[in-house]
């Protein structure tokens, strides 16, 4: 059975509560759950006791079985000193420019070249006649 500790929401519309549950991912994210091991609201400010509340032993015997964390639960759990931080993926290609773009600076670059070869050509011209 696959289980996993992460975030389930509650509360009432606008006004979010969570629960950091340990469930089986097949059940769905409000669903049952197997154990509650702690709370989150965001709503809270940062520095608030009660923003995190985590039963870090609980945790640590959840992880030594093995089970996955999510993204958000893990960040949670790194600040607390309970795992270590999750990688940060590489870039995707989004940000990165389409062939078409690519071509296009490459044409514009050896234009670029051509103008300023001409150009040393024309100034250097005059000067030897």
């Amino acid at each position: 059975m696959p289980v996993s500790i992460r975030l389930s929401r509650a509360g009432a519309k606008k006004r979010p509560y969570y629960r950091i549950v340990v469930a089986d991912t097949r059940s769905p994210r409000d669903g049952r759950f197997i154990e509650k091991v702690g709370t989150y609201n965001p709503l809270l400010p940062q520095g608030h006791a009660e923003r995190l509340v985590v039963k870090a032993e609980r945790v640590q015997h959840w992880l030594k079985q093995g089970v996955v964390v999510s993204d958000r639960c893990q960040r949670m759990f790194a600040n607390l000193g309970l795992m270590a931080k999750p990688a940060v993926p590489s870039q995707t290609k989004k940000d990165k420019p389409k062939a078409k773009a690519l071509e296009r600076i490459k044409m514009e670059a050896a234009a670029a070249e051509e103008a300023a070869a001409k150009a040393a050509e024309a100034a250097a011209a005059p000067a030897e006649a």
